[in-house]
């Protein structure tokens, strides 16, 4: 694929990442193009990522590891994203990028299903493409995890018995009923329950659709609350799940005897993390996965796909030995965060 060659040295492409910042809610290229989308440093590639939601401090944080990688090695390395947690408005910001000169495409898909023909179209035209929380996609060509699914839904299950004393209901959220990743993490935690944890119970409603929203996830677990008023745990995909469950906790006066976990990051959950409603939060560091995507893609743009085995070591901290099986990848880079560590995390 054509590569812009422009006469910007990694200094400068350096120097405006910095004047941009590391959280803002920029979708500007690493060299500050104003266009967005078409500078070059000179000799790299052009890898654009696309996010669920550029509103997202989770997605933010994403943003931030792009633009070190772009830094760090003069690649030309962006953030695009709708501007709100909506499939179809994520399919068109990927559409208008495969018409645009770029080499590869890192995506969170909202909706991996409905991506899967934009993301197919991409590869058909030689882009590569790069997937994350879409484990078992086929339009790519790798997915790359954090975490084995199974593995973070044990870890979150685990959590949640600890804070409910190992008895007694509760109940499962995700953000969308068709995220493949949310539902792994859920069906893996209820099946460990179910071995592990016999005292506990899952009440009988259908898994809860937060889409990503935590005022949503708080009415929904106000009424959940009313419904089953010995109701004792929240467990949550998104990371708007237990921070939502756990406003409505607190408002409720049930602090100390309803508890929520799952995934989550200090930025939002913190005064939650305070309170106790989230006896903690999991997590991986979406900056480092945003770096991980953008190293896998230049493996794979550089004909180096004979080095991406079971072991290999992308660099990254979390991504020091991954597990590959066939094209999904996997790290080992959870991350559980509590009142008493909290601030080491500043996302």
């Amino acid at each position: 694929m054509k590569r812009e060659l422009v006469a910007l040295s990694l200094a400068a492409v350096m120097l405006s990442s910095l004047v941009m910042g590391c959280g803002g809610s920029s979708t500007e290229t690493a060299s500050a193009d104003t266009a967005g989308d078409t500078t070059a440093s000179e000799g790299g590639y052009t890898i654009a990522t696309v996010v669920k939601d550029m509103s997202d401090p989770w997605c933010l944080r994403h943003e931030e590891g792009v633009k070190e990688y772009a830094a760090e090695t003069g690649n030309n390395c962006y953030v695009k994203g709708p501007a709100k947690t909506d499939s179809a408005e994520q399919i068109q910001v990927i559409e208008q990028l495969i018409s645009q000169d770029i080499d590869a495409l890192c995506v969170v898909p909202i909706d991996p299903e409905a991506c899967a023909p934009v993301l197919q179209k991409a590869r058909d035209k030689g882009i590569v493409v790069i997937t994350h929380e879409a484990e078992g996609f086929e339009a790519c060509d790798y997915d790359l995890e954090a975490f084995n699914n199974k593995e973070y839904g044990e870890a979150m299950m685990d959590e949640l018995a600890k804070a409910m004393n190992y008895e007694g209901k509760y109940v499962t959220m995700v953000a969308f009923l068709s995220s493949v990743s949310h539902n792994d993490w859920m069906d893996a935690a209820v099946a460990h329950q179910k071995e592990a944890y016999p005292n506990m119970e899952l009440i009988p409603e259908e898994r809860l659709e937060c889409e990503d929203n935590m005022n949503m996830a708080y009415e929904k677990a106000k009424e959940i609350i009313k419904k089953y008023p010995d109701i004792k745990g929240f467990l949550g995909a998104s990371s708007y799940d237990p921070p939502g469950a756990a406003k409505a906790i607190d408002e409720l006066g049930m602090t100390g005897q309803i508890y929520a976990v799952g995934t989550g990051v200090a930025s939002v959950s913190g005064p939650y993390l305070e309170s106790g409603s989230n006896p903690c939060v999991l997590c991986w560091d979406p900056a480092l996965s945003g770096k991980a995507m953008c190293q896998l893609a230049t493996m794979v743009l550089n004909g180096e796909k004979d080095k991406i085995q079971t072991g290999l070591d992308l660099g990254i901290e979390g991504y020091n030995s991954v597990n590959v099986n066939g094209t999904d990848i996997s790290g080992n880079a959870i991350l559980v965060i509590n009142k008493d560590n909290m601030a080491e995390y500043n996302f």
